[in-house]
């Protein structure tokens, strides 16, 4: 008894230290402007673990090793600084106190640790343990009993009034555990029926946490034989919304064991939910700085050697030049920034050769930060099904570009897309209240049949899609669409044109045709395998798998600031474009041409190593954007070749220097049409 009374002292000591006092009596004061009477009152309270055990060394080891039991003392503790100081009239019995204590952390040592990856061993008291992991599943949120009141059906016993029978939810407990029609009066033995005009009820949502390991399998590559499996988080009440399908999490909760007949399934009870991302610090490799180095007096050359060596195992060096570099911008550029804003950076790949491509965006996928190679037979967004721990709703299971959330997802040859699939994804979602597709809209929406799942009404939720998507189109594959007044514009394949307008990029892979490119492939394939690790052309400069995951992690990381310089060239061929593409072809640019620029200048700046964007810089995304948008309307004034970012082979010395010189051109030509199809841009661009 001693001791528990020197428990509860410091619990008075530490609620006073800590501000916990104070938030009491101000929760209480909340109870004042509601004229609800309730069975329970809920009242939260914060615990800081190492602030603890300065207090009371006995008080920590009791909370972090039996909770509950802890939980009963910070219960009546509450309840007696209300009574003591007056805080509410409203609360009776230290039953109807219902203590949530939130740690704020746990000790950073391995028993108070549950990594997802071991096989989960339950044995002993539950204790709270930290986890980290990715969210691929969750239910709608539900309702259940937080508290209850019951009543004694004896008339003369003191339980048949007052608030002597209180149930309250706790951590592993199921709904049978707090009302039922079973109990006894613990007075009089008598049966009790609940007095349900005062139950109090909360919100409660499901969620499947897996280590995020276990997302490497959805690459494509060839894996090892360990098996993943997910845990069940319970989240209630204000921790419901906390959490979004794909995105990672550290989660503090409390392993239970919850008996069900004839089953027994474990489950954890969040107690805090935090955001959480993987702490890597990257540095580009000495190889990639001493590349920069040599190639400092040219902003363009070092991103043009990177991605004419990229890919080498699979191409040869030179061959894809343009869709080498447009991967390398949209793995650099597809991040969350410091505002919780998402940027993506969308391409789709017209070829005749879907296999060398396909085999090259698969590699590039090993370089995200997390990549999803979606299978055309499976769920692109999201599924249903029902949930198995008797919430009795429905379970949202997350598709390929959900999983893929701040990453990349490759969906590859839509051409292997049967019709009703590829319908599904031009018109959204199939339903006539959501008319953008996903692409637009960034964002998927679930239906939900309430009859299915047990609710009277249907539902809708929303789901923010947050990463960059990769495709690519047989060329050869003739959809049919024949419009000889628009020139220059690609043959998409099985592709509609509004579905190609979605995406960012439309890059056309004609690098090597015919019996050459076959001839150079060939080529290029025997000598990877009679001769593995040796150069296979001369200006390949030896990077490794690793060099590339480094630099594209660097790059990723830096903040680029765009220059007087770029804003002025952006937004001027953005202005002129617009008219000259309205008055010849009736095509009207829209605004996201401005950040698909802007887009490109800072991933084309990052990846040269730099923070500030450079004229230079937004050069590149002018050709690239120019050579999509004639792909898809045709060719303007503003008349760029084919593959104006790379126009010659950079084999050599001299390949560089006419590369450099038909850029320097090529800006002329730029400045010259927004000089032309601008009016006022002389007034902020300088000619040159």
């Amino acid at each position: 008894m001693a001791d528990i009374l020197s428990l509860k002292e410091s619990v008075v000591i530490y609620l006073d230290r800590s501000g916990g006092l104070q938030k009491l009596a101000g929760d209480c004061r909340l109870l004042h402007d509601s004229q609800q009477t309730a069975a329970v009152y809920r009242f939260r309270v914060l615990v800081n673990p190492s602030d603890l055990i300065e207090v009371d060394p006995g008080l920590g080891d009791y909370v972090l090793h039996d909770p509950l039991r802890a939980t009963v003392l910070f219960q009546s503790v509450c309840f007696l600084a209300i009574k003591t100081l007056s805080l509410t009239e409203k609360i009776h019995t230290a039953s109807q106190v219902n203590v949530s204590l939130t740690f704020t952390h746990l000790p950073p040592f391995p028993e108070y640790t549950l990594d997802l990856r071991s096989f989960h061993r339950v044995f002993g008291p539950m204790t709270p343990v930290s986890m980290e992991g990715a969210v691929i599943a969750m239910t709608r949120v539900t309702k259940y009993t937080q508290g209850a009141r019951f009543l004694c059906t004896d008339d003369d016993c003191p339980g048949s009034t007052g608030f002597h029978h209180i149930r309250v939810h706790a951590p592993g407990a199921t709904e049978s555990a707090t009302v039922r029609n079973d109990f006894s009066c613990m007075i009089c033995s008598s049966q009790l029926k609940e007095d349900v005009k005062f139950r109090v009820l909360g919100d409660k949502q499901l969620v499947e946490l897996i280590h995020v390991k276990a997302l490497d399998v959805l690459r494509g590559h060839q894996q090892s034989s360990f098996r993943y499996q997910s845990v069940t988080l319970f989240l209630r009440d204000e921790l419901c919304h906390s959490m979004t399908i794909g995105r990672l999490y550290r989660v503090v909760g409390i392993p239970s064991l919850v008996y069900q007949w004839p089953s027994i399934t474990w489950s954890v009870e969040a107690n805090s939910v935090q955001p959480w991302e993987l702490q890597r610090c990257h540095k580009a490799s000495p190889r990639c700085l001493e590349l920069s180095d040599c190639m400092a007096s040219s902003p363009w050359r070092f991103p043009a050697i990177v991605a004419h060596c990229f890919g080498s195992d699979l191409t040869p060096p030179g061959s894809y030049n343009t869709l080498k570099l447009c991967l390398l911008l949209s793995l650099v550029q597809t991040r969350t920034d410091a505002n919780e804003a998402f940027h993506n950076l969308d391409l789709l790949a017209v070829t005749d050769d879907t296999l060398i491509l396909d085999r090259l965006m698969t590699y590039s996928l090993s370089l995200a930060c997390r990549g999803v190679r979606h299978q055309a037979f499976g769920e692109m967004f999201a599924c249903l099904s029902r949930d198995e721990h008797g919430a009795g709703t429905a379970n949202i299971h997350a598709g390929s570009a959900l999983l893929a959330s701040g990453g990349t997802c490759m969906l590859g040859d839509l051409g292997f897309y049967k019709k009703d699939k590829l319908d599904y994804i031009q018109s959204g979602l199939g339903v006539d209240v959501f008319i953008l597709s996903v692409l637009e809209s960034r964002s998927v929406s679930v239906f939900i049949p309430g009859k299915k799942y047990g609710e009277e009404a249907d539902q809708q939720l929303f789901f923010p899609v947050q990463c960059s998507f990769w495709a690519l189109t047989d060329s050869s594959q003739r959809s049919g669409r024949m419009d000889p007044a628009v020139l220059g514009t690609a043959e998409m394949g099985p592709v509609q044109a509004r579905l190609a307008e979605t995406f960012g990029l439309v890059i056309q892979c004609g690098d090597r045709v015919g019996e050459q490119g076959v001839f150079a492939q060939a080529v290029h394939t025997l000598q990877q395998a009679v001769q593995q690790g040796s150069r296979p052309h001369p200006s390949y400069w030896g990077f490794s798998s690793d060099d590339y995951k480094e630099l594209v992690a660097h790059s990723r990381g830096l903040q680029a600031e765009l220059s007087p310089e770029a804003k002025k060239l952006i937004h001027g061929y953005y202005m002129a474009s617009r008219r000259a593409r309205t008055q010849s072809q009736g095509v009207k640019i829209s605004l996201a041409s401005i950040k698909l620029l802007i887009s490109l200048a800072e991933a084309h700046c990052k990846l040269c190593l730099r923070t500030k964007v450079l004229e230079e810089d937004a050069v590149i995304a002018v050709l690239l954007c120019e050579n999509s948008v004639t792909l898809k309307h045709g060719a303007s004034a503003l008349v760029v070749p084919p593959d104006a970012v790379f126009p010659c082979d950079l084999g050599d010395v001299d390949g560089l220097r006419r590369r450099d010189a038909a850029l320097d051109e090529l800006h002329q030509n730029i400045l010259r049409f927004v000089y032309t199809f601008a009016p006022g841009a002389d007034a902020y661009i300088t000619e040159e």
